[in-house]
């Protein structure tokens, strides 16, 4: 659902699966609404802000393997080892322990990454363009 969305995101603001913006439209005058959803690195990517988290691996291979593996950095694809088998305890105490340190330092520099953050978000929501709770809960 999550890869689906960034799919989809790529294709309204014409970014191809790699984060690059085709050469007739880098010296287009561009939306800059973008800017809420994707981050642009040194070498002109554009790079979602987004993290995707899943204890059980498959589901985030399917985003390492699939047509926009390109768009997403390595470190934006965290993974356990195994599934909790929806038992929450599980999930908490024990397979979940093991990566939520690596999960919260990645939010956390993806926050700071820049400092209107919290107004991009509201815009984005001004501009009804935030996803429903269910939707959020599996991407991440």
């Amino acid at each position: 659902m999550g890869n689906a969305c960034w799919e989809l995101y790529c294709l309204e603001h014409g970014i191809l699966p790699d984060g690059t913006i085709p050469a007739a439209k880098a010296g287009e005058q561009v939306d800059s609404s973008f800017e809420t959803f994707f981050c642009e690195t040194a070498a002109g990517k554009h790079v979602p802000r987004a993290v995707f988290i899943d204890l059980e691996p498959t589901v985030i291979d399917e985003i390492r393997t699939g047509t926009y593996r390109l768009l997403f950095h390595p470190e934006q694809l965290i993974t356990g080892k195994e599934d909790a088998a929806n038992n929450y305890a599980r999930g908490h105490y024990t397979v979940g322990k093991e990566i939520i340190d690596n999960v919260s330092t990645r939010i956390r520099k993806m926050a700071s990454r820049k400092s209107s953050f919290q107004r991009d978000a509201v815009g984005a929501l001004r501009r009804g363009k935030v996803q429903s709770e269910k939707e959020r809960e599996r991407e991440i």
